[in-house]
């Protein structure tokens, strides 16, 4: 009944729903109904959850609001944050969870899973503040070390070893560098080691996902703007350009910029000024930059969909991260960490893995990459009813559709519904399982990619 809650959505009936629905069970509730103030909130007052709708443009649904502010409160805050959606939209419930959402609450909502999941999300903030609290000084020693406590990993791999020679190289110089490779092979980890081996690691490392920062926003959130440059500006507030000021801006997902925006972007990078929205005072920023992808930028470039002036000003330094899949020989020993990882974190006792196990690790094509290996590991430390992991606690169900299979069918062979579902598994394989891609490529909706996943099982 102590908890305090902080619920942004731009429904004024829902926000007072919500207030009767949880005032027994919270003692202190905020609303807003614009997330601009949101990180001000959250600097003034201390909540142990936020409740954060995931759209607030008129006619819009794709989440991307909702990511971005997500990202902000998980890299600021030391709090839980459970989104709040009209659209049920699983991927994006995954992706949500995955940048560090607590839970994911569909509207209409039912009261007492809302509640619990609200409750149990205070709690967990409550916990881990006592346990920062605790453990903060061996924390703050821990260098490259990520808000999940992810830590870089360079392995026996040959092409780890000669990535990091690269590293070594090129990380004390100013030179912009370009981060490329799949999803989940540790980008952002990459650039904050590329930072801590800089002349500039005493200053500010400052991250921004490109990905999921809605267009709105773009010019507000890099170069700033003055009190009363808009609605809700009610105070001078820097960008990410002067707050890296001195120090590394990494874009995360820079090919995701759009078009019109990258002229934007170049001229500031070339000047190396930038001026505050409502205002005309030009300011001088000293940044390293370092931007990161999962697309073809190159190809980008022909296409027209990236400017090329603008790669080359990105690209001094171009870095491929490796898939998991190219340094088969540290999957093991990361699966140990994450193992000793998660052990500790639910307070479990597991001191290894069985070979069986092992051997069906390192069998699996890990399309997600590291991420996909330690979201694998947490299920099976929880799953664990033993000290030792074995291969039936891990659910591999979806891993084994990456595993190279027999020879399909040829097509004269093969009905209508198992070319069809062959069609999906090798646009999936493609594109590593991103749904929006996948759909995309197939010309079909995305409820229409969920509905044949159903239908074939996958």
């Amino acid at each position: 009944m102590n908890h305090s809650i902080l619920i942004v959505d731009d429904n004024r009936g829902i926000l007072s729903a919500l207030k009767l629905t949880l005032s027994h069970d919270f003692k202190t509730i905020t609303t807003l109904s614009s997330p601009k103030t949101l990180v001000s909130e959250l600097s003034e007052n201390q909540y142990d959850v936020v409740l954060l709708d995931m759209n607030f443009t008129e006619d819009t649904n794709t989440g991307n609001e909702g990511l971005f502010w997500l990202s902000e409160i998980k890299r600021r805050f030391n709090v839980e944050v459970v989104l709040f959606t009209a659209y049920a939209d699983i991927e994006l419930a995954v992706t949500g969870i995955k940048r560090g959402a607590y839970d994911f609450i569909v509207k209409p909502w039912d009261n007492g899973k809302l509640i619990k999941t609200l409750v149990d999300a205070a709690n967990l903030t409550a916990k881990k503040r006592d346990k920062n609290a605790e453990t903060l000084s061996t924390a703050s020693q821990c260098r490259n070390e990520d808000e999940s406590g992810n830590v870089m990993f360079w392995g026996d791999s040959a092409a780890m070893q000669s990535l990091r020679r690269l590293v070594e190289k090129a990380a004390p110089s100013d030179a912009s560098v370009l981060i490329t490779g799949e999803n989940g092979t540790g980008k952002d980890l990459l650039a904050k080691e590329i930072h801590e081996l800089s002349l500039r690691k005493s200053m500010p490392f400052v991250a921004v996902d490109m990905g999921s920062m809605p267009e709105t926003l773009f010019e507000s959130e890099l170069f700033g703007h003055v009190k009363g440059a808009f609605t809700d500006a009610k105070s001078d507030r820097e960008g990410k350009f002067e707050a890296a000021d001195k120090g590394t801006l990494f874009f995360d997902e820079i090919g995701n910029i759009p078009l019109h925006l990258q002229a934007k972007l170049l001229r500031v990078l070339q000047n190396r000024t930038i001026t505050r929205i409502g205002d005309n005072k030009v300011i001088p920023v000293d940044i390293r930059l370092v931007c990161a992808t999962n697309m073809d930028i190159e190809k980008m470039v022909k296409d027209g969909t990236f400017r090329e002036d603008l790669y080359y000003r990105i690209n001094t330094i171009k870095m491929q991260l490796p898939t998991l899949r190219q340094r088969s020989e540290d999957i093991i020993p990361l699966a140990e960490i994450f193992i000793q990882r998660f052990a500790n974190q639910y307070n479990k006792t597991i001191d290894g893995i069985s070979d069986e196990a092992k051997e069906t690790l390192i069998d699996c094509k890990w399309g997600g990459n590291i991420r996909e290996l330690q979201n694998c590991i947490e299920k099976a430390v929880v799953l664990c009813d033993s000290t030792t992991l074995q291969k039936s606690d891990f659910q591999l169900n979806y891993l084994e559709l990456w595993k190279p299979e027999e020879p399909a069918k040829a097509e004269e062979d093969a009905t209508l519904d198992e070319i069809e579902k062959n069609a999906i598994l090798n646009v999936m394989r493609k594109y590593d399982g991103n749904l929006t891609l996948v759909a995309k490529h197939l010309n079909i909706s995305r409820q229409t990619l969920y509905n044949k996943l159903n239908k074939y099982g996958l």
